[in-house]
């Protein structure tokens, strides 16, 4: 019986062991391809230029949306791996466990791990990126001698190596596995004196940053491209070149960049830090009326507030020399029509100019989705729904989408030209002012949410407020 019993026990020893076997097997098995599953895996990075979860709880990113749009050409279903490091991203696709990489990789670094470079999105430039309380260096010159940072891999080596032939004492520090994030947290913290990063990475993330700045970029561009397996599919290669093709072709690249990257760079940082001083000293007591007017409208209380930093600053008793006035700086017309009988009054102004927002993006045609729909209703809060229209009619003359933000913005300019003014129903106006208006309120919208929180109107029913809003 003891000799049975040991028999069996080895009997189960080894059949553990060839299960596990088979189990390593399996998951050394390269992935099927996507046109054998209709499922298309990709890894990512957590970053504005990538892959995030949005405030909605939804995915988003830019190439989030590219490879969602090109996951529907296909009929396949798109799966998403975040990986924490690069090292670990290159390691899924040479052991092809996922069918490409989708993390703002430079085409040189893909090129570097002898993997296969996918069409190109679009070029970056290269930051010199500084502390704006120190002296900036302003070439190449004055950074020999300081302590420069960058990432192994990132394809910003070679272009300093050929730096360093005209300048011998040019040293940096090369640090492995990390994201651009984490470098520009050690910047910001003193522990280098200047980082090299693409503007891809950077730009989205200046708000985040406001005492990091552009000193200047590199001589070099770098192109951004998806990275595959070296075995990969045919099919999906193939398509994959169609897609980009097409959507360079119809503006699809264009429009989704917009969507991320097109505000980014309109504030500097002297405005990025104005809104994050003013706020914990002005906006506390401005809050709970930016989030009764969300309540009643159902527009994002800090998107509202970001309006309201825009027009005053918060300054309720705000006043411009053609008669508008408020924090909402509402004209007297628009007062009348949104029942506000004292402009200067925090919460009237707050509640009728959310009002008035909503009353401009009801307006406009159903069609439009968002977020173009809100940024198109700013324009109109800043010039007037017939200027907007006017405006969407010159998008359309000139080969564009009436309905979207990224082709409209570029035809604002065009209402204060003369040539144009004549012939628009609503004649001449400050296009190019309404287009600024919209774009810095973009900007201190992402601010805003990323510094107060999401406010939920059924978790604060029955408050109180003092200075109620006369009838209608």
């Amino acid at each position: 019986m003891p000799r049975l019993t040991k028999k069996m026990g080895r009997i189960g020893r080894q059949a553990a062991a060839l299960l596990l076997a088979a189990a390593l097997a399996a998951c050394s098995r390269p992935l099927p391809p996507p046109e054998a599953t209709g499922e298309l895996q990709v890894g990512t990075r957590n970053s504005p230029a990538t892959y995030y979860i949005a405030r909605n709880g939804e995915a988003a990113g830019f190439e989030h949306d590219l490879l969602e749009a090109f996951a529907r050409s296909q009929n396949w279903k798109l799966e998403w791996t975040e990986k924490p490091n690069p090292d670990a991203l290159f390691s899924l696709l040479k052991a092809q466990r996922i069918h490409l990489a989708a993390a703002a990789l430079p085409q040189a670094v893909v090129k570097d791990h002898h993997l296969i470079a996918g069409p190109v999105l679009f070029e970056t430039p290269v930051h010199v990126v500084y502390r704006t309380g120190d002296a900036a260096p302003r070439t190449v010159a004055d950074l020999v001698g300081r302590k420069v940072a960058l990432i192994v891999g990132s394809g910003h080596s070679p272009m300093l190596m050929r730096l360093k032939r005209k300048y011998p004492k040019l040293s940096w520090a090369a640090l492995e596995n990390v994201w651009p994030d984490e470098l520009l947290d050690q910047l910001q913290a003193g522990k280098y004196d200047a980082v090299i990063v693409n503007g891809m990475d950077f730009d989205p993330m200046r708000t985040f940053y406001p005492d990091l700045a552009v000193a200047f970029d590199l001589p070099d561009v770098q192109k951004i491209v998806w990275a595959l397996p070296t075995r990969s599919s045919l099919v999906l290669r193939n398509a994959l070149a169609r897609f980009i093709e097409q959507a360079n072709r119809d503006g699809t690249i264009r429009r989704t960049y917009e969507r991320y990257f097109g505000h980014v760079k309109r504030l500097d940082n002297s405005d990025i830090l104005g809104i994050m001083q003013l706020r914990p000293e002005r906006l506390p007591t401005l809050r709970r009326y930016f989030q009764e007017a969300q309540t009643l409208t159902g527009i994002d209380w800090r998107l509202l507030a970001a309006i309201g930093y825009q027009e005053s600053k918060w300054d309720r008793f705000a006043t411009s020399p053609t008669g508008v006035r408020g924090l909402m700086m509402l004209t007297a017309e628009t007062a009348d029509r949104m029942g506000i009988t004292d402009r200067l009054n925090a919460r009237q102004s707050i509640v009728g100019g959310a009002r008035y927002l909503a009353l401009l993006k009801d307006a406009l045609p159903e069609r439009i989705s968002e977020p173009d729909r809100t940024w198109l209703a700013l324009a109109a809060y800043n010039q007037g729904q017939g200027h907007l229209e006017d405006a969407r009619r010159i998008a359309q003359a000139r080969g564009g989408n009436p309905d979207s933000w990224a082709d409209v913005k570029q035809a604002l300019p065009y209402l204060g030209r003369g040539s144009y003014a004549r012939v628009m129903k609503y004649g001449y106006a400050r296009g190019a002012e309404a287009l600024i208006f919209a774009e810095n309120i973009r900007n201190y919208y992402d601010i805003l949410l990323r510094l107060e929180p999401d406010y939920n109107p059924l978790l604060n029913l029955g408050a109180g407020e003092d200075d109620a809003l006369p009838p209608g």
